[in-house]
């Protein structure tokens, strides 16, 4: 028992450790994980195989090969979590400019409906595999799938990150803790919209735990699609993914 409550506690302080530290610092910037089929869903998978907490990444319309992505993924694995990243589009994910499948039309292929059945395939899978608490982040399009789970049992904690398509009401559903980051000039999500969610967890009874966060001088898409030259976005987006980090820490360990 005492050896059991040792483990925990080095884990915990090695969580606590990368949290504090940079993308960088965690990692080389090479990729940690490897793809595996995850409940019927090639899935990018990073950290340790026999850890009992896992965090769903919920990718934005561009996929789960996007290497910003994968990065906050391993850096979540790096501190104790079985972190995976699904491939919800199954091969196809939105590729801008393509003439032959226009926005409009990809999405009415990959509404978050179909996400949101394929993310509980998911975790039933991860459940079977003897995982006991999981937490779920979403990207724009994914935040839509992460909102749904955790209006039920299906995940114990949330992050969304300049959500897409979720609604005031959405949130007012909210049944877990929740962290909600958004962009000072997004013009997709703006920044009244996420005031309206915050004043929405405010007024629930009962209430959640929440943090409602709106990053200075970001645009739409900041946590992941930024460029690796550019200091001030570099800067913003390791703001969120620690953030990011951190909730999954206190709510999950």
């Amino acid at each position: 028992m005492a050896n059991h409550c040792i483990k925990l506690l080095i884990c915990f302080v090695v969580m606590i450790f990368c949290a504090t530290q940079t993308l960088s610092e965690c990692s080389d910037g090479s990729p940690k994980g490897e793809v595996q089929e995850i409940g019927g869903l090639k899935s990018y998978v990073t950290g340790p195989k026999d850890s009992k907490i896992s965090v769903i990444l919920i990718s934005d319309i561009f996929g789960y090969e996007v290497p910003h992505l994968r990065k906050i993924a391993d850096k979540i694995g790096a501190a104790g979590f079985y972190a995976l990243v699904p491939d919800f589009f199954r091969g196809d994910p939105y590729v801008s400019g393509r003439p032959e499948k226009p926005y409009n039309d990809w999405i009415k292929e990959h509404p978050a409906k179909n996400g949101i059945k394929d993310a509980k395939r998911v975790i039933a899978a991860l459940k079977n595999k003897g995982i006991l608490k999981i937490g779920g982040a979403g990207f724009c399009w994914g935040g839509k799938v992460v909102v749904d789970l955790s209006q039920s049992p299906y995940i114990q904690a949330a992050v969304l990150l300049h959500p897409t398509y979720v609604t005031v009401k959405d949130i007012q559903g909210e049944k877990v803790p929740i962290s909600i980051l958004g962009g000072q000039n997004d013009t997709q999500v703006p920044p009244d919209l996420i005031k309206d969610y915050e004043s929405a967890l405010k007024a629930k009874k009962p209430k959640v735990d929440s943090l409602v966060k709106i990053i200075p001088g970001a645009q739409h898409g900041w946590t992941t699609r930024y460029n690796d030259t550019d200091k001030a976005a570099v800067k913003r987006a390791r703001e969120a993914h620690r953030d990011t980090l951190h909730w999954f820490i206190k709510y999950l360990t």
